[in-house]
């Protein structure tokens, strides 16, 4: 079983994430992954919830490509985020289990 880490804030987690080498920012790479998902693998998921404001939530993805590149993409829930993307990896993250 893989050993599961949980972190008390976003930026914890991509703080952590990035000292175990995720350092693409992969929200601005978000094409890449969508036109080419086969090679790309979620590794990490972590989820967050406001505990007042529903806006609040957001998900952490660590994500590996093929090729041996890591990094993160950040999926919040407002209204300004990118909800295709962020429903394309909630997809494959719930596929890959």
């Amino acid at each position: 079983m893989k050993r599961m880490y949980h972190y008390a804030t976003v930026s914890k987690a991509l703080d952590q994430l990035n000292e175990k080498g995720f350092t693409c920012d992969f929200n601005r790479n978000a094409d890449a992954i969508k036109k080419n998902p086969e090679k790309f693998e979620i590794v990490h998921v972590y989820r967050y919830e406001g505990e007042s404001d529903p806006a609040d939530e957001a998900v952490v993805y660590g994500i590996r490509s093929a090729s041996g590149k890591k990094g993160v993409y950040v999926a919040g829930f407002s209204a300004d985020s990118d909800q295709e993307t962020a429903t394309f990896l909630f997809d494959l993250s719930i596929r890959g289990r």
